[in-house]
């Protein structure tokens, strides 16, 4: 199973896990059976809010799961579509997060807790930037 962090910078298994998917400056592809780390820078970072293209932004890798500190309702809507699964990351490391993955520890991100949108009294669920 391949596994999707939004990250902060590019630093491997110890990434900082990013606080918003559609913005994240890069994301860091974990296989959780081979460990094989791969980064992407994203494709579609400067995007209008709520125009979120989540397989542009992941320039054509295939995942089968997504590990996120916060994410909007068109992203969540099309990794869905897609069959990519949304999970809440804890703030921290992707080498945390896997392992409280590996663990069935991190809930399926719900729909009505998504980022409405960022300034102008719009609040978000999400962690960190």
């Amino acid at each position: 199973m391949k596994l999707c962090f939004p990250v902060e910078r590019p630093d491997g298994l110890q990434s900082r896990i990013y606080g918003h998917f559609g913005s994240a400056p890069a994301f860091v592809i974990v296989d959780a059976e081979t460990s094989q780390v791969d980064t992407v820078t994203n494709r579609d970072q400067h995007h209008r809010h709520g125009r979120c293209s989540p397989l542009k932004a992941l320039d054509g890798y295939t995942v089968d799961a997504v590990v996120v500190g916060g994410i909007g309702r068109g992203a969540l809507t099309g990794l869905a579509r897609a069959g990519i699964r949304v999970f809440a990351a804890h703030p921290g490391t992707v080498a945390e997060n896997l392992s409280l993955w590996k663990a069935g520890l991190l809930p399926a991100w719900d729909p009505d807790q998504v980022c409405g949108g960022h300034g102008h009294g719009h609040a978000c669920s999400h962690h960190g930037p």
